[in-house]
């Protein structure tokens, strides 16, 4: 009684037989059907191929969409070499679109002295006035000791009139210079007594006989605006920006150059897809004295998002260059140097890692198999059911007698 319990069991089963199995004497091979199978198996082929480069390709997506982002700062890299004018004749300078200005900058600011081959003659230095500092050092001492009788008070060289609480002695041009900004005035060295005296020290006399290698970060507004890398003394006078070359002539200057590194933002050494620096590397000669270089950029903010989900901020960059010579005779207005001016887009690019899933490979290469031999099966019985029909028809004509 168990038995045929079993038995009918397994009968209902193949009920749901949802592969039946022809009968292999009604199997019927076409030459057709040889055909459509070998473009069913081609196209297979291909589109598994297809998926298997798109899962080996590492290239992120990319898109575009309006920068929101309130960045109160922009950070600019810089490693710029100009191999025939002295580091102490070259000035750093950057002003934005909002009026601010940066003269002298020295804050993340480097500069390495090289011979005229390109060789560095000493260790880089960062120019921080400390001339001041020790004198108000010195002279806190002084009060502090004053029943020494033989402590002797270092000289107090006069601020004109720019003395504070942290400046109390200007022996220098620096000095007097940080003092005036200190005040937000207007600096004017041809007046200023230390800055005559320096100019007539020995550095004027290496100026063409050194180059100068100027590299680190200086921190902007995020807003439109500009820097550039001249000789001479900057400073600011009735809200004008000058350099003050004496005692030479903006001719005598060779503002040949080599630009080694220029970036916005977060350094990014390589990232799939981020366009590069296109000033890296980059020399420029200078075949007349006085000529004036300029570089119009265009900066793309940027996004990076890696398949850990992190994410940092950068910036690509195109560039337009110009240059002009700077002679009074024929015209032209301006000063020898290197000048960036920069705009920042309102558009910002994301370049976003896709996360490859081994899993996702597999479905494709099932749903392209099963989906392709379906289409391709519905093929080869319509053409073997009009070539039925047309045998039929051909079979059913009317013979003509001879």
């Amino acid at each position: 009684m168990s038995s045929k319990k079993t038995f009918f069991s397994l009968n209902t089963l193949k009920q749901f037989d949802a592969f039946a199995k022809p009968l292999e004497e009604v199997q019927i091979k076409t030459v057709w059907g040889g055909v459509v199978s070998l473009v069913c198996f081609l196209t297979i082929g291909f589109l598994m191929m297809s998926n298997l480069f798109e899962y080996l390709d590492t290239t992120p997506t990319e898109e575009l969409f309006v920068d929101t982002s309130r960045n109160k700062k922009l950070q600019i890299n810089l490693d710029i070499i100009v191999p025939r004018i002295s580091c102490d004749y070259l000035s750093l300078d950057a002003v934005d679109s909002s009026g601010e200005q940066h003269l002298h900058i020295d804050h993340n600011i480097y500069k390495r002295r090289l011979d005229l081959n390109g060789k560095p003659i000493s260790d880089p230095k960062k120019a921080d006035g400390v001339g001041s500092k020790e004198v108000n050092k010195a002279l806190s001492n002084k009060h502090s000791q004053t029943n020494v009788s033989d402590v002797v008070a270092p000289s107090c060289g006069s601020c004109y009139g720019a003395e504070s609480s942290s400046i109390l002695c200007c022996n220098t041009c620096d000095d007097v210079r940080r003092a005036y900004k200190l005040k937000s005035w207007d600096f004017n060295p041809s007046v200023i007594e230390q800055c005559k005296n320096q100019n007539s020290n020995s550095s004027s006399e290496n100026a063409f006989k050194e180059g100068c290698q100027i590299f680190g970060t200086l921190q902007v507004n995020r807003v439109g605006g500009s820097f550039h890398i001249a000789p001479g003394t900057s400073f600011s006078i009735n809200n004008m920006h000058v350099h003050d070359v004496h005692p030479y002539s903006s001719s005598s200057f060779n503002t040949t150059h080599i630009i080694r590194h220029l970036s916005f933002g977060q350094k990014v050494e390589s990232i799939p897809g981020h366009g590069g620096n296109p000033l890296d590397s980059s020399e420029t000669m200078a075949f007349e004295g006085g000529t004036m270089f300029q570089y119009y950029l265009k900066i793309v903010p940027t996004l990076y998002q890696r398949k850990d989900k992190t994410v940092f901020s950068t910036n690509q960059f195109s560039v337009t260059k110009h240059n002009k010579i700077i002679s009074l005779e024929r015209g032209t207005s301006g000063m020898p140097g290197v000048f960036f001016s920069y705009e920042l887009s309102p558009i910002m690019v994301k370049f976003t890692e896709r996360q490859r899933l081994l899993g996702h490979l597999i479905t494709q290469f099932l749903c392209n198999i099963s989906g392709v031999f379906i289409c391709f099966w519905m093929i080869d019985i319509l053409m073997y059911k009009l070539s039925k029909m047309y045998n039929l028809s051909t079979n059913n004509l009317p013979k003509t007698s001879k």
